[in-house]
């Protein structure tokens, strides 16, 4: 039996009914995973930006502490170069009393002469040489030749050796200095024993260094060795 124009409307009429239906409820559907989606994805890129934003800021942690050591240990470093040059300041200043102070060993004639006698025949024993100038202050040269007649005896007690010595005339030590002596091997004068009061003082003072250290600043904690 054939239907009747309004059955065809009302069955096309249901048919679109349940065509928007599922249509809603597949939108729907698309909706809620599409907000899914987002959702996870949101939370996603939050986690990966907030893990990049605390690595920043660890690492402005990090160079802001390293700038920090860095300038306390230049600070340090500072600080520790002008406790030392203050105390070479203090060493020179202590070098420059004693230097002041050799001048009275030579007022006294039997001591100076005694010296004398030692620091020539110390040069003679390290220079083992038949003929040697020594050079002087033009002002100890009568003092030098009393003490070059024993510095010879002691020298040949020492090494069984003899040597022939000479007072340097034509170059005089300079006249400030504290005085001492110089020997020069002859001939061609290219080794020299400086003997001098100051070379002395200068040569006393590099060994001693670390024993003068510890009695003018005390032990340091730091140094492992004296040397």
């Amino acid at each position: 039996m054939a239907l009747s124009d309004a059955d065809v409307q009302k069955q096309i009429h249901h048919m679109m009914a349940f065509i928007e239906q599922e249509a809603n409820e597949k939108a729907e559907e698309i909706d809620a995973r599409a907000e899914e989606e987002f959702t996870i994805e949101k939370g996603r890129l939050v986690q990966q930006n907030r893990l990049k934003i605390i690595e920043y800021y660890e690492r402005k942690e990090k160079q802001v502490e390293l700038q920090k050591k860095i300038g306390a240990s230049n600070l340090l470093n500072k600080s520790r170069l002008e406790v030392l040059k203050a105390q070479e300041n203090h060493i020179c200043n202590v070098l420059r009393e004693a230097q002041g102070k050799l001048a009275v060993l030579t007022q006294n004639h039997e001591s100076y002469i005694r010296l004398l006698q030692d620091l020539i025949c110390q040069g003679l024993c390290q220079l083992l040489e038949p003929s040697v100038l020594v050079r002087c202050r033009r002002q100890d040269q009568p003092l030098v030749e009393k003490a070059i007649v024993k510095a010879l005896v002691d020298y040949k007690g020492i090494s069984c050796r003899t040597s022939k010595l000479e007072i340097d005339t034509n170059n005089w030590l300079p006249a400030d200095i504290c005085g001492g002596v110089e020997l020069v091997v002859m001939p061609g004068h290219r080794i020299k024993i400086s003997n001098t009061l100051e070379a002395r003082l200068d040569m006393l003072a590099q060994q001693l260094l670390p024993e003068v250290r510890t009695l003018l600043f005390g032990a340091n904690p730091n140094r492992k060795f004296d040397n």
